[in-house]
């Protein structure tokens, strides 16, 4: 068995791809439409899995826009998706200058979490170890829920 990838479905593509790709950091490898099933299945690498030439075996996320409204409520119960981030503070402070709401800030230098514009929980993870406690992120409180 091997792990292919994660379904999040998204209302608005153009929204979705801008968190995904300018603000996460994505990378688009494919996309398909079904005219008779009506919806547009995208496909998203990690960049660094881009970079090393692993996308087309690594896990990859796949957004599904249904062409006809629907409304879709979260739960708790999806969990989150999570990524390893060369710098947390720095991902965490270019999401915030970009509008993006730190809900769990870094205050241990290891775990931040951000909502997409569907409300799917990001955990961004600082890759290797934990960086030292640093203002502003130290003392900032939590927003909303991850």
């Amino acid at each position: 068995m091997r792990y292919l990838h994660t379904m999040v479905r998204i209302t608005d593509i153009d929204r979705s791809l801008d968190f995904y790709c300018r603000h996460m950091g994505m990378v688009e490898i494919r996309r398909s439409e079904s005219e008779a099933g009506r919806f547009t299945l995208i496909f998203l690498a990690a960049a660094d899995d881009v970079e090393t030439g692993r996308a087309q075996s690594a896990p990859l996320l796949e957004l599904t826009y249904n062409w006809d409204p629907e409304t879709y409520s979260g739960g708790r119960n999806f969990g989150h998706l999570a990524y390893e981030v060369d710098d947390i503070y720095e991902t965490c402070q270019r999401l915030m200058d970009a509008g993006i709401t730190i809900n769990r800030p870094p205050r241990d230098g290891r775990m931040a979490f951000v909502k997409s514009p569907d409300n799917i929980s990001f955990e961004l993870l600082q890759k290797g170890s934990s960086k030292p406690p640093q203002e502003p992120w130290a003392s900032m409180e939590n927003t909303g829920s991850w």
